[in-house]
């Protein structure tokens, strides 16, 4: 398998779907009515000031908002390839909006998928090697219990339950007053004991809908006649499932790693206004009601460059799981 080759043609797939991506995106954050200006001038008046029509067209001909859309277009995008996204309407670089959420939002995210493959496939082979044992009935009404609640309802309770009876704040990545300290053990153990509630909360539906995915694929595979002839010829009943039909079963898991990152992203957002998490959900919420379109455009543009990333990842992680794969093009 020429592997190189492989990887650069889907290096040169990646850019051409970034490229068609900002399009959609700087057409969809600019159909909403009104923009950045007619906020910054809504606030102003009810604030008490008045604003004449001079002044609104200062401010569009300061934010850029005056010259033809494809013309502010190419500059957001020269802007973001060349390391420097623009100001906000707050008059803050992008740049450092993003940057001080980034980390947080990557750590969150990456630990939520490890988290919730290490729960999701152990329960989804034993389930699934089990059939309707009391075991499995259990694990699966657990399994829509997750998938039924909301993950902001989960840690509206945790909140509660944690304030109420342990007099503890689980909200946000550290402790007041801890966040601005220097690196130390201290700061680290602190923001473990953080951690795992939002992971927790995140990934408890990513986690429930694994475990149905791993159960049935499972049983699919276990029903096919290499698994019955495995079986015939005496094989020990570990090596028969974790053989083959285990990594087959894996194949689902390993092709959507791309869609993951980005459904944790977007799907955090209510959960970390919640629990006041410092991550992208809740700036880009801030950026769209704004209508600050370098910002919103902006966070959009990464959150879809990780997704395309991740679809990347999973399809060379699949020619490891599953040896039928070729990544030969084929004539």
């Amino acid at each position: 398998m020429n592997y190189t080759s492989y990887l650069l043609r889907r290096l040169i797939y990646m850019v051409v779907t970034l490229a068609v991506i900002s399009v959609l995106i700087y057409i969809v954050i600019q159909l909403p009515p009104g923009d950045a200006v007619d906020t910054i001038v809504a606030q102003r008046e009810s604030e008490g000031d008045v604003i004449t029509e001079a002044e609104e067209q200062e401010l569009r001909r300061q934010y850029g908002l005056d010259r033809p859309l494809v013309v502010q277009y190419a500059d957001w995008v020269g802007e973001f390839l060349s390391g420097e996204m623009g100001r906000s309407i707050r008059g803050v670089p992008v740049n450092d909006l993003i940057s001080e959420r980034l980390g947080g939002t990557v750590m969150l995210s990456l630990i939520s998928i490890l988290f919730t493959y290490l729960v999701a496939i152990p329960i989804g082979i034993y389930s699934a090697t089990h059939q309707y044992s009391v075991a499995d009935y259990g694990l699966t009404t657990l399994g829509f219990i997750g998938l039924a609640t909301p993950n902001f309802l989960l840690g509206l309770i945790l909140l509660y339950v944690f304030y109420k009876y342990f007099g503890l704040s689980i909200g946000g990545f550290y402790s007041p007053g801890m966040e601005e300290q220097p690196w130390s053990m201290a700061k680290l153990f602190d923001l473990i004991g953080h951690l795992w509630i939002p992971v927790i909360v995140i990934g408890t539906a990513a986690t429930a809908g694994t475990i149905r995915v791993m159960r049935g694929t499972l049983l699919d595979e276990l029903g096919k006649q290499y698994v019955i002839t495995a079986r015939a010829k005496g094989l020990a009943e570990p090596r028969v499932i974790f053989k083959y039909p285990v990594r087959l079963a894996l194949n689902p898991m390993v092709s959507g790693v791309g869609n993951v990152l980005p459904e944790l992203i977007s799907g955090e957002t209510i959960v970390a206004i919640v629990l006041g998490l410092p991550t992208l959900g809740p700036l880009m919420y801030s950026a769209v009601r704004t209508q600050d379109i370098n910002l919103s455009g902006s966070v959009l543009l990464v959150i879809s460059a990780l997704a395309v990333l991740g679809v990347l990842i999973s399809d060379l992680l699949l020619v490891v799981v599953d040896p039928r794969i070729s990544y030969e093009r084929k004539g």
